[in-house]
């Protein structure tokens, strides 16, 4: 679930020419953005252990191996690249959680056992929809107003 951005070339060459603190004005933006996100994912995430729930963050660059992502938004020279993902190699359950299993028959050790469906407790995508547009509009305006500083001569 990828965001694409239109122009992407375009945009890489108008990022060049923003200076750093522009730079640091969009990555606050995008971090303010991925905070609300595992906040609310946070919140919403059944809890037995807390595993699952402690599990769950956003980081530049990849996620943990075994974690379930969201998607990424970054540029094409990845300078400015957030992932937000849930589970771990601990809490590697987090997709089961978050989509539900189907019944179904064991096989091998336990061959013949009835295994229930498990149904779905989404939290974790829940979260990014509930949030994406504001998030989206944060970023956007975080990159106009660096833009006008640039075009200012700021």
């Amino acid at each position: 679930m990828a965001s694409s951005i239109k122009n992407l070339d375009r945009l890489e060459r108008k990022l060049k020419r923003l200076p750093l603190a522009a730079k640091a004005r969009i990555r606050e933006a995008m971090e303010q953005g991925a905070d609300e996100i595992v906040a609310l994912a946070k919140s919403l995430v059944p809890e037995d252990t807390g595993s699952l729930r402690d599990s769950i963050g956003w980081t530049y660059g990849r996620a943990p191996k075994g974690a379930l992502t969201i998607g990424k938004v970054q540029t094409k020279g990845g300078g400015l690249t957030i992932t937000i993902y849930a589970g771990n190699s601990e809490a590697f359950y987090a997709r089961w959680v978050e989509f539900g299993t189907a019944a179904h028959t064991a096989g091998g050790l336990f061959a013949g056992a009835t295994i229930p469906a498990i149904p779905a407790q989404p939290f974790f995508y829940v979260s990014y929809r509930a949030n994406r547009r504001k998030v989206k509009s944060r970023v956007s305006r975080a990159i106009t107003k660096a833009a006008k500083e640039v075009a200012a001569g700021g």
